[in-house]
């Protein structure tokens, strides 16, 4: 559960593709350097008009928002436009139209992350829109490396297939660097990440949480 870098281990992402297809499951939204063989969620919209310029409704000017996790706390995090600008837009928009209210953080890994933001609740879900991946393998500069409190976009093996589910770092993961799209950190409630890391109840190495177990998102509020 603890192990943060696994490429190496074919044998288990071998078992685990042959899981998911026996299951027949979706594919779902993967954070490499850990155990999880999914890529994708199936979801084929876009932000982008057909002169591929991206657009989103949200025009709002605060760039912080509270994440309040139901019996666990808030947690603060500010969001940073000059990096990342179309997922923090994204991530603004959703936020705004109150998308998060009510889902959990389905994936929990002590010591690496917590991922929340599907609305299925076992990372096989988005929203109806996917975005650019804002990040150096994707030809896009972006230097906010993934050290401990860090907000970063999940995705599939599409560059391009971030949407709703994002992850927050528990302990630095340089690993992540120039593969995921880094767009905040967390200014206050470190603490609210650490209990949820350390204290809610995993299934497995991929950090799967039981539906009952799942920490709720009361809500996120744009500041």
């Amino acid at each position: 559960m603890h192990t943060k870098k696994i490429f190496c281990i074919v044998l288990a992402v071998v078992l685990a593709i042959s899981c998911l297809a026996l299951a027949g499951c979706q594919t779902k939204s993967e954070i490499k350097g850990i155990n999880n063989t999914a890529s994708g969620d199936g979801t084929e919209s876009s932000a982008a008009d057909s002169s591929g310029s991206y657009k989103n409704p949200y025009t709002g000017d605060s760039d912080t928002v509270v994440i309040d996790v139901k019996d666990y706390g808030k947690i603060t995090v500010k969001l940073d436009k000059k990096v990342a600008p179309i997922s923090v837009e994204n991530f603004l928009n959703l936020v705004n139209e109150g998308f998060y209210d009510g889902l959990t953080f389905h994936r929990i890994i002590k010591g690496f992350m917590i991922q929340g933001g599907d609305p299925q609740g076992n990372g096989t879900g988005g929203s109806s829109t996917t975005i650019k991946g804002e990040f150096s393998a994707n030809g896009v500069e972006n230097n906010l490396a993934h050290k401990r409190g860090v907000i970063s976009m999940a995705r599939s093996s599409d560059y391009d297939s971030a949407s709703s589910q994002f992850f927050i770092v528990h302990e630095d993961s340089p690993h992540l660097n120039g593969q995921y799209a880094a767009f905040g950190e967390v200014t206050d409630g470190m603490d609210v990440v650490d209990k949820i890391a350390e204290t809610v109840q995993v299934e497995d190495s991929n950090g799967t949480v039981l539906p009952a177990n799942q920490p709720v998102i009361n809500s996120i509020k744009i500041v």
